[in-house]
């Protein structure tokens, strides 16, 4: 009996960008150079497969830095920290690596300037999100505020007669931040933006080029993780953009083939955190069930490269 036939649309960009890349190899690099334990504070990435495989060479993560034994080595996660993490490292004599992605410490930068020069910070983002949180500790406490919806926006109180400046987080939906944006704009004008957006462009790209193929799918299947923020903002977009059906999955196991039955269709993206061998995975289980036939969606191509902290420099 000769199997049912399927179109699979891969987008691209997708997977890994150049801060989850950088984040990896500095684990990776600190492993091979100091030997294990390297402990890491929260998941350097958002997603378990990469997370499983360097516990399996010796990295530990944990939450806090009190979980961290004295005079151990320790790195921050991509997502960025609040200054009083490497602030207690140094008190505790803690050896650290920073591993944030250098496009949100742009965005930490920014925050910085605006607040030196007086201005009420408000920033676009997810509350309790890792880079949220790290972003937010970056200025003292009161400095900025954390806006996460066009709603808020629009009942968001600042002290009176300040100048008033935005950020936001780099993973978030651009389409939604636009219209945040605008309101911002509408309610306090002379509001100052980034000179440059700070979505990043590894976010702005994958959301692009899911774009580009949802209409045509009868479902889509972003690989990432639930605690993603940009697969999460994937799906989103992927439905905004005329797909009735999309899903995030973090494996080829977590497919419900039943739901995928009658599907001629499907188009396939994976979240910045998520390694290309899981792409390979899920393709693989489809043509275990399916004549498959792919066809590569490109929209952008990329080549951007982050440097190596110093110490891990060959």
């Amino acid at each position: 009996m000769s199997q049912a036939k399927i179109d699979i649309l891969l987008a691209a960009p997708r997977g890994f960008c150049a801060g989850v890349d950088r984040a990896i190899q500095i684990v990776e690099l600190a492993l091979q150079r100091f030997g294990p334990p390297i402990h890491v504070r929260h998941e350097i990435v958002h997603n378990r497969f990469v997370v499983e495989g360097l516990e399996r060479r010796g990295a530990v993560f944990v939450d806090e830095l009190d979980e961290v034994p004295d005079g151990a080595r320790v790195i921050f996660s991509a997502h960025g920290v609040p200054k009083s993490v490497p602030d207690e490292a140094r008190r505790r004599g803690l050896r650290f690596l920073d591993a944030t992605c250098p496009l949100v410490t742009k965005v930490h930068r920014e925050a910085e300037q605006h607040h030196a020069k007086g201005r009420h910070v408000v920033m676009l983002g997810h509350a309790g999100h890792p880079e949220a949180v790290g972003t937010m500790g970056q200025l003292p406490a009161g400095a900025m505020s954390l806006v996460q919806t066009v709603e808020e926006a629009r009942s968001l109180a600042l002290p009176a007669n300040g100048e008033v400046a935005y950020i936001t987080q780099t993973t978030l939906s651009v389409d939604e931040t636009a219209a945040t944006v605008e309101t911002l704009g509408d309610r306090f004008p002379g509001i100052i933006g980034p000179r440059k957006d700070d979505i990043c462009y590894a976010t702005t790209n994958r959301q692009a080029a899911v774009k580009a193929i949802a209409g045509r799918c009868d479902a889509l299947l972003v690989i990432g993780a639930p605690n993603s923020s940009n697969s999460r903002r994937l799906v989103e977009v992927a439905e905004r953009a005329g797909c009735a059906y999309c899903r995030l999955v973090q494996r080829a196991d977590d497919i419900d083939w039943a739901e995928l039955r009658d599907v001629a269709t499907v188009g396939i993206s994976a979240g910045a955190s998520a390694p290309e061998v899981l792409v390979d995975e899920v393709i693989d289980a489809f043509r275990e069930r399916f004549d498959v036939h792919i066809e590569p969606v490109v929209t952008a191509v990329e080549d951007l490269e982050f440097k190596l902290p110093r110490e891990l420099r060959a």
